[in-house]
């Protein structure tokens, strides 16, 4: 009886042209303007080298006073300059491979194989950027705490659980401290990141409201005008005695950039003949290129691959900040 292989079932060339079924583009985190990708960036991503060069103009200092007009020809004014900044990324250089082993013969069983697994493999990347986000935020707290005097957070957590009261958990208080520590910059603010668990105690709060989707439909939750963002990929971490703290993150509009390079080969069967005893193995790889970074941020010392690794975008010693507070469109806010 013949064996239904991938290569049988699946065309490289219309597999890649295909669009993607779950993509980063549909994610909130794009719809509420958190990340914004543009063609510099992809543009970036496709180029040679491990690194990015961001470049971006500062602002024009304002604690500079302007100069006191004369009628006296003989006094000169000098004039002042704008100046770049320079926020280094690294790429990430990711791939995966699926076996056909046990996905060819579960997915030949239907009549829409390509479609199974297009949303199958996209469905793992998105996670995967997703995945690298928080991982990315994770960093950018540690180097704020450890560098800047935490002055992007706002912790109010108890660390038992007999401590806790509504004061530590989410509340409108705290939330208003974390907004704020982004001064007359607040207003750029436009979503919130949650764990589940503290969705939970905003909707018993009363605090969601739903807004219409594109269709009309009452279903996107936002929280004191901000989108809301459900993922239990956010920090959890366990208190020192008992109970459990939750970091929420505050986004403004374009806190993250995003750039999608193109892989020398995105998609690729490979065929093992040898392998299953000389019944035949083959594997769908599928490669990612792409660029995820914070505005205001440049990564910092070598990973310990090409790539960082999802700890390594979590640790602080990846991150640096090189623009002032009020100019990152981030904030955390830790709660019980």
């Amino acid at each position: 009886m013949a064996t239904v292989q991938l290569s049988d079932i699946i065309d490289v060339k219309v597999f890649q042209d295909l669009p993607s079924v779950n993509s980063p583009e549909k994610t909130a985190f794009f719809e509420s303007g958190v990340v914004t990708r543009n063609s510099l960036l992809d543009g970036i991503a496709t180029a040679a080298g491990k690194t990015a060069e961001l470049p971006f103009w500062k602002d024009i200092d304002a604690t500079v006073a302007p100069n006191l007009s004369t009628d006296n020809p003989a006094t000169l004014a000098t004039p002042d300059k704008i100046v770049q900044g320079e926020q280094i990324a690294r790429k990430a250089f990711l791939n995966k491979g699926l076996s056909a082993a046990d996905l060819a013969s579960e997915l030949a069983m239907g009549s829409r194989a390509m479609d199974q697994i297009r949303a199958r493999v996209d469905a793992y990347w998105l996670r995967q950027w997703q995945r690298r986000l928080i991982a990315s935020c994770n960093g950018v707290l540690a180097d704020n705490v450890a560098n800047n005097s935490g002055d992007m957070v706002i912790n109010v957590a108890a660390d038992a659980t007999a401590s806790q009261t509504a004061t530590t958990k989410f509340n409108r208080d705290t939330f208003t401290d974390a907004v704020y520590t982004m001064g007359d910059a607040a207003d750029a603010l436009r979503a919130i990141a949650v764990h589940s668990a503290v969705m939970k105690q905003m909707v018993k709060n009363d605090d969601i409201v739903y807004v219409p989707d594109s269709q009309g439909r009452l279903t996107i939750p936002t929280y004191m005008g901000l989108r809301v963002i459900v993922d239990d990929g956010l920090p959890v971490v366990a208190g020192t005695t008992s109970g459990f703290k939750y970091t929420s993150v505050i986004f403004g509009e374009g806190a993250f950039g995003y750039g999608d390079g193109a892989p020398v080969m995105p998609v690729e069967v490979q065929r093992e003949a040898n392998q299953g005893n000389g019944a035949g193995v083959e594997t769908l790889w599928t490669r990612k290129t792409w660029i995820l970074h914070p505005f205001g941020y440049q990564n910092t010392g070598t990973p310990a691959s090409v790539s960082y690794s999802l700890a390594e975008l979590a640790a602080d010693a990846a991150w640096s900040r090189v623009v002032e507070r009020k100019n990152v469109p981030i904030s955390f806010l830790v709660t019980n």
